[in-house]
């Protein structure tokens, strides 16, 4: 019972196994925008280059999850609310990154399935949020 409560009480970063996993997951998420046919609006939004987004995006998950804050140190006073508005992400594409983001984390799979599940369902949440129209 006491290694249930002391997962619990981990930092969501900790327990989707650290910067380590959250890069896979990003990796894999920009690899499925890149590979699969069924993300190709999506992927028109975003530069040729998708490295430094690989990037950028693994270092803000760490940080909102608990982890290294570096992406706000590099970005301070921003929100990716406000970085996305110049975009018109309607709901398809909103609903091409939530499904890619899922995608990615089940494939990655972290061991704390909890965990896992819980930031698919944010981030899914926070993406469909950002659909205007």
């Amino acid at each position: 019972m006491a290694t249930i409560t002391a997962t619990a009480s981990a930092s969501p970063y900790a327990r989707i196994g650290g910067m380590a996993v959250l890069r896979q997951i990003t990796d894999r998420f920009y690899d499925l925008m890149e590979t699969d046919p069924a993300y190709g609006v999506l992927r028109a939004m975003h530069a040729p280059d998708l490295g430094p987004m690989r990037e950028s995006l693994t270092q803000f998950l760490a940080g909102w999850s608990g982890g290294p804050r570096d992406w706000w140190e590099a970005n301070p006073g921003k929100c990716m609310v406000s970085l996305h508005g110049p975009y018109a992400i309607g709901r398809e594409t909103a609903a091409q990154w939530a499904e890619a983001m899922r995608r990615a984390i089940a494939d990655v799979a972290p061991a704390d399935r909890e965990i896992a599940d819980a930031l698919a369902g944010v981030l899914e949440r926070m993406a469909l949020n950002m659909a205007r129209g």
